[in-house]
């Protein structure tokens, strides 16, 4: 009961009978007072479960957002944790331009052992500062081609104009040397069973062996070598 709960600045008698008209009125709708709206600009929304998860990036977001004419977000984690998905919902809420590290990884002819060996070397970060955040960061029109894994080549030039938000995605889209560009950054970490099952739906068995023995190992050792998780200002779990 609310005496049980509760202990109010007001007599317990006083409180009993306001309730009692209040459940007698047929307990209609209960709107703030002109004093209370001028005071804290109370705002409610219903909010999917689901969604509720994301408050603290989004939040992140928007505090940056009110009081800056650029803001530039980063998503990085392990494969399978729903970066891609997450950088949709973002893309669509802000109606912003959205960038996918996957669009810049070397192409065949530059993946020496060496590069290889570098934690996050798979990516061509250089070319992704060159042609992407570089300008972005100067509010500038992005001109850059897509890399295709499955033709091994780039794509046509996109040309996306400059935005007051823009979303980044992918493993590697946290490297040292881009950390400084970004004004939000979070990291999405997900239990391997969930990361597993994704894999196996979305690439099968042979594109889950693929994953085990060639990309995961290579994040791992980008993860082990750089406190990724560590540098974000939001860390999503699940």
């Amino acid at each position: 009961s609310l005496k049980l709960l509760y202990t109010l600045p007001f007599p317990q008698a006083e409180v009993d009978q306001v309730l009692e008209d209040y459940r007698k009125a047929g307990m209609p709708a209960v709107h703030h007072s002109d004093r209370y709206r001028m005071a804290y600009s109370p705002a409610y929304r219903v909010v999917d479960q689901d969604l509720a998860r994301l408050l603290p990036l989004l939040s992140a977001i928007d505090r940056h957002h009110r009081t800056h004419p650029q803001t530039l977000v980063a998503l990085d984690g392990p494969c399978a944790t729903g970066k891609t998905t997450l950088g949709g919902f973002l893309s669509r809420l802000y109606r912003c331009p959205l960038f996918h590290m996957d669009d810049f990884y070397l192409p065949p002819e530059r993946k020496t052992a060496q590069r290889l060996a570098e934690p996050g070397g798979n990516v061509d970060a250089e070319r992704f500062f060159t042609d992407v955040l570089s300008p972005l960061s100067r509010g500038e029109t992005v001109h850059y081609r897509p890399y295709h894994c499955h033709s091994n080549a780039l794509g046509e030039e996109i040309a996306v104009p400059p935005a007051p938000l823009a979303v980044v995605e992918g493993v590697y889209s946290l490297r040292p040397e881009l950390q400084p560009y970004y004004h939000v950054k979070c990291f999405l970490d997900v239990p391997w069973s969930t990361r597993r099952a994704r894999l196996l739906a979305r690439n099968g068995p042979e594109g889950l062996e693929r994953f085990e023995k060639l990309w995961i190992p290579l994040e791992d050792a980008y993860f082990r070598a750089f406190p990724i998780r560590e540098c974000c200002d939001v860390i999503l779990q699940g």
